[in-house]
C-alpha cells in the first residue's frame, strides 16, 4: 500500500513537471463542468446574495446587474469592473428593481424601479396559483446618471413597463409594458420618445435583445391556445401575473414584422441572446430537467436548427450575454455558491 502510495505521488510529480499547464489548466477551470467545452477560465464575480442579469458597458470594461444581498431584501442595481471590483450602489435603494442596461457612451443608464409607489419592497407573488412572475404595475423605466444621479422617467402609462434593453446601434430601447393589457414589447427612443408597440401575440411576450446590427429582436413568449390555457392566462394576467412554465423562443425584426418561432419544446425557454454572429442564439431553459427545477444554457440557429447544449449544472445557469467579438460571455448561475439559493455573476472565454 504504501509502495502504491509512493508510485501513485511520482507519477503525479512527473505529469505536473512535463505538463504544468494541465495543472494550471485545472485550477483556472475550478467553476467549470466536465461537458462544458465552449467554456473555459470561469471565474465568480459576485460572491453571495441574489445577483444576476449582468450586462457589458459598450466599451466593455464594466458590468451593471441587479443584486439583493445581506440588508436589501429587494433588488437593486450595482455596476462593478468585469472583474468584479469596484462594486457600487447606482440606484435609489429604494422599492424593487430590475431589467438594468448601460446607453451608449456608458454615461448613463437605465433600470425600471417601483419606488415611486412605495420605498419598501412590493409584495411577493401568490404563488397558490403555482409558480408564477409578478409583473409589478408600479414598475416604470427610468434613465440616470452612471453613479445614479439625474434620475428622470422615461415610462408614464399606467401598468408595467420593465425589461428594457439597449441596440449595439446606440439608437433604440425595447421594453416589455402592459399597458395595452396583455404584455407586449415596445421599442422608443433614448429620451423615451416615440413609445411604439411591435407585437401583437395573445400571451406573455418579453425578455427582448437587438442583434448586433440593431436589424433583429430575439424574445421569449407564451403562447396559450386552448379555451382553458386562454381563460387561466387571462385570469392571470389581470392579476398581474405570468406562468412561466411554457416559454419559447422568438426572432422578428426590429419592427416588429417576420416574427418566426425558434424552439418548440414545451418547456420554460428565456433569456434569449444573439450570438455576435446574428445567427445563433443562446438562452437558458428546462429543456433536459426531469424536475423542470434545473436550467441550463442551450445554443441554438435562428431556423430552429443545431441544438446544443451548453452548460451541465444541476440547478441553475441562466441570463447569458457575449462581448461584441464573442470572446466573452457572462451570466449567471448558483454553481459552487456558499449558501444554497445564492446566484452569482460568472464571466468566462467562449470556445467555438
Amino acid at each position: 500500500m504504501k509502495l502504491f502510495s509512493k508510485y501513485a505521488l511520482l507519477i503525479f510529480i512527473i505529469q505536473i513537471f512535463f505538463n504544468p499547464f494541465l495543472y494550471s489548466q485545472s485550477k483556472k477551470d475550478k467553476y467549470r463542468f466536465p461537458k462544458e467545452k465552449h467554456l473555459k477560465n470561469i471565474k465568480m464575480l459576485t460572491n453571495g446574495g441574489e445577483n444576476a442579469e449582468a450586462y457589458f458597458s459598450f466599451d466593455e470594461k464594466k458590468l451593471i446587474y441587479q443584486s439583493s444581498k445581506g440588508k436589501k431584501k429587494c433588488d437593486q442595481i450595482f455596476i462593478m469592473n468585469i472583474d468584479g471590483t469596484d462594486k457600487k450602489l447606482v440606484s435609489t435603494g429604494k422599492g424593487k428593481t430590475t431589467c438594468s442596461f448601460f446607453l451608449p457612451g456608458d454615461s448613463t443608464i437605465i433600470y425600471s424601479s417601483t419606488h415611486l409607489t412605495d420605498d419598501n419592497c412590493p409584495p411577493s407573488p401568490d404563488l397558490s396559483q403555482g409558480y408564477v412572475w409578478k409583473l409589478y404595475k408600479s414598475y416604470d423605466i427610468f434613465k440616470a446618471n452612471v453613479d445614479g444621479s439625474n434620475l428622470r422617467r422615461l415610462t408614464t402609462t399606467p401598468g408595467y413597463d420593465a425589461e428594457a434593453t439597449v441596440s449595439p446601434v446606440g439608437d433604440k430601447i425595447v421594453f416589455t409594458s402592459t399597458r395595452d393589457g396583455d404584455p407586449e414589447i415596445y421599442t422608443m427612443n433614448l429620451d423615451g420618445s416615440n413609445q411604439t408597440r411591435l407585437t401583437y401575440h395573445k400571451g406573455y411576450d418579453g425578455g427582448p435583445f437587438f442583434s448586433q446590427d440593431g436589424k433583429k429582436i430575439v424574445f421569449r413568449a407564451s403562447s396559450p391556445r386552448t379555451g382553458q390555457e386562454l381563460k387561466d392566462y387571462d385570469d392571470l394576467v389581470k392579476k398581474g401575473l405570468v406562468k412561466p412554465t411554457a416559454l419559447e423562443i422568438y426572432v422578428m425584426d426590429a419592427d416588429g414584422k417576420n416574427v418566426k418561432q425558434v424552439t418548440h419544446f414545451g418547456k420554460a425557454s428565456f433569456a434569449p441572446f444573439f450570438f455576435p454572429d446574428g445567427k445563433r442564439v443562446i438562452f437558458a431553459s428546462n429543456l433536459n430537467s426531469k424536475t423542470g427545477r434545473n436550467f441550463d444554457l442551450y445554443m441554438i440557429n435562428v431556423d430552429g436548427t443545431g441544438l446544443e447544449q451548453i452548460t451541465f449544472f444541476d440547478r441553475f445557469d441562466s441570463f447569458p450575454m457575449f462581448t461584441r467579438d464573442g470572446k466573452k460571455i457572462v451570466f449567471a448561475s448558483n454553481r459552487f455558491n456558499k449558501k444554497r439559493g445564492d446566484t452569482n455573476i460568472f464571466i468566462a472565454d467562449w470556445v467555438e
